[in-house]
């Protein structure tokens, strides 16, 4: 699943609207960077709510059901985050790897 369909679906938070597909940025798109930058705040804010969910299912004034997806949304988004710091590992060094 690509980058910007998990930014608009909401399982990762975004500070402003992905571009749309087939789209060149333009020059107020954010860069890389910025996009990481945001990747990491939307599985911190997915874990913040996470842990909020399941503070309110301990104290018996939030549901089992919304503290379960709660989690498995910051589940899923840490997963992606380090998916996309393994390729990005990788990349680096097949880059280092080359002849020059």
């Amino acid at each position: 699943m690509p980058i910007d369909s998990l930014l608009s679906s909401g399982i990762v938070g975004t500070a402003g609207a992905p571009a749309a597909p087939g789209t060149a940025p333009g020059p107020s798109a954010g860069g890389f960077g910025e996009l990481l930058g945001q990747l990491i705040e939307g599985v911190e804010g997915s874990t913040t709510q996470a842990n909020t969910a399941i503070d309110a299912m301990v104290n018996k004034t939030g549901d089992v059901h919304d503290a379960m997806i709660a989690l498995q949304r910051s589940e899923l988004a840490l997963q992606l985050a380090v998916q996309v710091r393994n390729k990005l590992v990788q990349a680096y060094q097949d880059v280092m790897r080359m002849p020059i």
